[in-house]
């Protein structure tokens, strides 16, 4: 479990080097300046900023094996958790980043110019919007509940998709009510950052919702 900034610093190093933690760094400035504008994310997270965000991001890549091929989704990026901190921990893999609330497009432009994360994609608009394509993987953070977030997503996947959704405490129970054909997909990973949370893991292709 990471239970402080030092080990969430060590954790985040065996993703990146010291490139991507400068990156992060500059990230994490640059929020608490922008969150006195916005609240992009709760005063108090920001405190512990390495472990809530950037662990918290971070972990989602033990779910996903390295080289993995193909762009990186991530729904609803808000201030760009886990998006981009993916982006700057796997800069060589295409990462897309939805979202359709204009000033948090705005942020997320801001850090993808700022942060020179050449291979992110902003699509500002909402998900049922953005043209269909194919996802190597699919992560969301508070986007929705587990089966209209499938629904939304559907098409996006295909049988090699990986899908890694943080779910906190409910990710058993969300899960569990899935209809079982879409249940034998998925598994809950203990979050590394939250003893009481998991992480809904699995992979394949979501039929779309009838």
């Amino acid at each position: 479990m990471i239970r402080d900034e030092a080990q969430a610093r060590a954790f985040i190093s065996e993703w990146g080097g010291a490139e991507a933690i400068e990156k992060l760094e500059a990230l994490g400035a640059a929020l608490r300046e922008e969150n006195e504008r916005q609240n992009l994310v709760s005063r108090g997270s920001l405190d512990a900023m390495w472990i809530r965000h950037f662990a918290d991001s971070a972990q989602l890549l033990t779910h996903v094996p390295r080289g993995t091929q193909g762009a990186w989704f991530d729904l609803g990026s808000g201030a760009g958790f886990p998006g981009l901190v993916l982006a700057i921990l796997r800069p060589e893999q295409p990462t897309v980043l939805v979202e359709s609330r204009r000033r948090r497009v705005d942020w997320l432009e801001a850090m993808r110019e700022k942060l020179a994360l050449e291979k992110c994609e902003i699509e500002g608009k909402r998900l049922e919007l953005v043209e269909s394509r194919k996802a190597a993987v699919i992560s969301a953070r508070a986007f929705a509940p587990l089966p209209k977030l499938l629904s939304l997503s559907s098409r996006f996947s295909t049988a090699g998709t990986y899908w890694v959704l943080p779910k906190g405490r409910s990710a058993a129970q969300e899960v569990s009510e899935l209809p079982k054909a879409k249940r034998k997909l998925f598994h809950v990973e203990q979050s590394l950052t939250d003893e009481e949370a998991g992480i809904v893991v699995g992979r394949g292709r979501i039929g779309a919702a009838k």
